[in-house]
């Protein structure tokens, strides 16, 4: 087997299509360093599982040393990505887009090769765009062609609106690549339109059409809907480990196999079918397996001792079926007004890093007080307050405020 031939195993690997594949095997064979595009719309603050799909894709591509362009997209995010959408999304404005672009450029060195990544933002040349090349660029497809994909389709033969700045969201991705001249460009098997609409400006431009590579949509912990924090069925990679670790094993034992194939990079296919295949036959209980999967990703994102910590935390919780008299317990102080808010007493009781971060669990039905969802973000707790907080399916501390 050739250099070129292993490349490509390991560039298939779990990858839904490659367009054009003998296109990729000649650019591995130049040994030309290839810059390779994947685009990330920072819609949401902070990266999770489902985002690593493509991205560990990327650690492939570097450690056969290549480049990576990692593209934030802040000028496509404030239009909003219309695949698989049935109705036009609510615009993000230019502040919260570049809040969330932060986060992204914080995080995603916890997988990638900063030497082998150069970090690019869309608006460097769609903000200094002049109304008349937008105009241009517009007139290289017809209604007709951006009507053949699905989603406008359906949308279009049920009588759903589409505003007319959603048709510009394909061109501005496929305008990217124009400008970053890729050679390949990675995206989910949702974004194949907006991929091949690169090839086709790169050839308007006169320019070689990049190699296309999509990869699947990793299902949530719910096992059916795309891993989404919309859904609440996501495993963020900036989550506490603990709680990171406990939704893992929370996945079936059918998704698990699934999850192995996308995201363990210690693994290989040959092993992964050799422990699928003894799980089935029973020589090995799935437990075993997807307790090592989720020390690996929490070791991955936030060292071996985190890992060890919330698999003790897991057994302790689930294995050995801790009693509810075995919650920790924690006193706090009121204030001087005599309370206590709900966001600084979850900041305080250790269950969130901030009262930001509370506050958002709370807007997202993230939290419960003694097993009822909490929604008040200006609930007070008085001295003498004794209550179970929640955050999360497997976080809580009892609390006393004195």
């Amino acid at each position: 087997m050739t250099q070129v031939d292993e490349a490509l195993g390991l560039l298939k690997r779990g990858a839904d299509e490659i367009l054009i594949e003998a296109e990729l095997a000649e650019r591995l064979r130049s040994g030309r360093r290839l810059r390779v595009k994947a685009g990330f719309d920072p819609t949401a603050p902070d990266l999770h599982l489902g985002h690593t799909v493509l991205i560990n894709k990327l650690c492939q591509f570097q450690e056969l040393g290549h480049e990576v362009l990692f593209l934030i997209g802040d000028f496509t995010g404030m239009i909003g990505d219309p695949s698989g959408k049935s109705a036009t999304r609510p615009p993000l404005t230019r502040e919260q887009v570049i809040e969330n672009a932060r986060t992204y450029e914080t995080q995603i060195f916890r997988i990638l090769d900063p030497q082998k990544t150069q970090i690019v933002f869309n608006s460097s040349w769609m903000g200094e765009m002049k109304a008349g090349e937008l105009i241009k660029l517009a007139a290289t497809h017809t209604v007709a062609r951006m009507l053949e994909r699905d989603d406008f389709h359906k949308r279009y033969t049920s009588a759903q609106p589409i505003a007319i700045h959603e048709f510009l969201y394909p061109l501005i991705q496929g305008y990217d690549s124009v400008e970053l001249r890729a050679d390949v460009e990675l995206g989910g098997t949702d974004q194949k339109f907006n991929l091949l609409m690169g090839r086709e400006l790169q050839k308007h431009f006169g320019q070689p059409p990049q190699v296309v590579l999509t990869m699947p949509l990793l299902e949530g912990t719910d096992g059916v809907q795309k891993m989404s924090k919309s859904l609440n069925n996501y495993i963020g990679i900036n989550e506490d480990p603990r709680e990171m670790y406990g939704k893992i094993m929370s996945v079936s034992d059918q998704l698990m196999w699934r999850y192995y194939e996308l995201l363990s990079l210690r693994r290989s296919m040959g092993e992964i079918t050799q422990m699928r295949s003894s799980a089935e036959q029973g020589e090995v209980n799935p437990k075993v397996f997807k307790m090592e999967l989720a020390q690996e990703i929490v070791e991955r994102f936030h060292g071996k001792a985190a890992a060890s910590e919330a698999l003790a935390d897991w057994e302790l919780r689930f294995s050995q079926r801790r009693a509810p008299e075995q919650i920790p317990e924690i006193d706090l102080i009121a204030d001087s007004g005599d309370a206590l808010g709900l966001p600084r007493l979850l900041k305080e009781a250790g269950l969130t890093a901030s009262t930001s971060e509370a506050l958002r669990l709370i807007k997202q039905g993230g939290v419960r007080i003694d097993g009822e969802r909490a929604l008040d973000p200006d609930l007070e707790f008085r001295r003498g307050a004794n209550h179970v907080l929640q955050v999360g399916k497997r976080r809580f501390v009892r609390v006393r405020v004195r």
